[in-house]
């Protein structure tokens, strides 16, 4: 775990310690046609971080949000940029940099929804979608865009007529988890191609060593929010662990999702494999289960997603892109097939479920080889995990047909991969093809072609 530093900055609602009434979003100073789309959207009262954070943003200081998952960031950072937007509207507005494709729909979806009434346009820009596509609409001049930070450097390099050199709001959503995954060179290279001259908004669930340096490098004066400064899971969560051998991880989570058939449920795996796996061996057992991960083309990832949020598919088998800022706001149980290297993560995932004010449920398959692991966890949270109670006659009863879904499973991907070489090499083969032919079109016109370097 990377090390915490020390609060800097304290709001003056951090000094005053007597409790206060939490505002209204209309006493917030919003305007008439952002409150209609709250209302219609059934927001009740601001969030701890929206009340902490939308007066200093609506005074246009820039902001740094320290916030845990599900707290309300995004309406957080939405609501006074698109106040801002009605006052002066104009192409490419507003920036906001997310480190996953899903979460960029999922943002770009709530802008839409809150802008509503004002008729905002969004595109969202991310890898795995067409470029040319992309740049047409890029073309259209829409007000917020959206992005995962390599997708927008590539078309800040290569898009002919693009920039945003204009721009007047950037916002780096889950900033740790961006610096996780390496998009430092490419939010460097962002900076550079904005003007400094903007608002900026910084919103993490830690604030780390690389956060803070993020902090000093693309924020002016910032006022800092923080509302939750222990790193914890929330109360209405239910935590369980099965003790169980390494082999028969596969046939307790059948277990648990033949018991627990009539809830929606996402599994997280470690790998990409183990994702794909597990999805067809439930699969072949019955269940309407889906996977995501990052191997999915990203229509397929945006297909298993919306299935599962509609609620067609009750199972959602997924690595760690789907642990963070992704509101599915109807699952039940969580399970931990694998368990996290990093407590962070743990409580990351299991804040799919138990979100706002709900009840949830979290049970993790922990090993002979995971007990530091669980360990490390419940220091961290300070909360003890129950154990889970199962039915070993059931359980041993299940074993026969899990281990044959298993195996058909296993021969499902081998093939599957087979398929996808084939066609590796037979788009080869076209590409050779493809050369030879304009070689000869070339040749066949009077032209000459380029010439070989002679061997000798």
């Amino acid at each position: 775990m990377p090390e915490l530093l020390e609060q800097s900055t304290n709001t003056s609602a951090d000094l005053d310690t007597t409790p206060k009434p939490r505002p209204s979003f209309e006493s917030l100073g919003l305007i008439e046609p952002l409150l209609e789309a709250i209302e219609r959207l059934n927001y009740k009262a601001p969030t701890d971080i929206q009340a902490e954070a939308l007066p200093s943003a609506l005074a246009g200081r820039d902001i740094i949000g320290v916030a845990s998952t599900g707290s309300g960031k995004t309406a957080a950072f939405a609501l006074p940029i698109l106040q801002k937007l009605w006052d002066e509207p104009k192409g490419f507005f507003a920036c906001v940099l997310a480190p996953t494709r899903e979460l960029a729909y999922q943002i770009s979806q709530q802008f839409e929804a809150l802008g509503s009434a004002m008729g905002v346009r969004c595109t969202v820009l991310v890898g795995g979608m067409d470029m040319v596509t992309q740049s047409i609409a890029l073309a259209k001049k829409p007000h917020i865009i959206v992005a995962t930070p390599g997708r927008l450097k590539d078309h800040l390099e290569n898009t002919k007529g693009f920039s945003l050199r204009g721009l007047r709001f950037l916002v780096l959503d889950e900033a740790d988890r961006l610096l996780d995954m390496d998009f430092g060179p490419d939010i460097d290279a962002i900076l550079k191609a904005i003007p400094k001259e903007r608002t900026t908004y910084l919103f993490s669930a830690t604030m780390t060593t690389k956060v803070a340096k993020l902090q000093r490098a693309s924020l002016t004066n910032p006022v800092r929010v923080e509302v939750s400064t222990k790193y914890s899971t929330v109360s209405t969560l239910l935590q369980y662990y099965l003790f169980i051998p390494l082999s028969q991880k596969d046939v307790h989570l059948v277990y648990l999702a033949n018991s627990q058939a009539q809830n929606s449920i996402i599994v997280f795996t470690r790998t990409v494999h183990d994702a794909q796996r597990l999805s067809i061996v439930l699969r072949n057992l019955g269940f309407a289960a889906v996977p995501l991960h990052g191997q999915l083309s990203q229509s397929q990832r945006l297909g298993s997603l919306s299935k599962f949020q509609s609620g067609s598919r009750k199972i959602l088998v997924a690595t760690d892109v789907a642990s963070r800022g992704l509101d599915i706001p109807a699952v039940d149980i969580v399970i931990n097939f694998d368990i996290p290297t990093h407590s962070k993560d743990y409580i990351h995932r299991v804040g799919r479920t138990a979100r706002a004010g709900r009840a949830g449920k979290s049970i993790t398959l922990v090993t002979q080889y995971d007990v530091e692991l669980i360990q490390r966890i419940e220091a961290v949270t300070g909360k003890k995990m129950d154990l889970w109670p199962t039915d070993k006659e059931e359980i041993a009863l299940l074993r026969e047909r899990v281990e044959e879904a298993g195996r058909l499973a296993a021969t499902e991907l081998r093939e599957e991969g087979a398929k996808n070489g084939h066609r590796k090499r037979r788009k080869g083969d076209r590409d050779d093809r493809d050369v030879r032919d304009r070689d000869d079109d070339v040749v066949q016109a009077g032209m000459p072609t380029k010439k070989r370097k002679s061997k000798r």
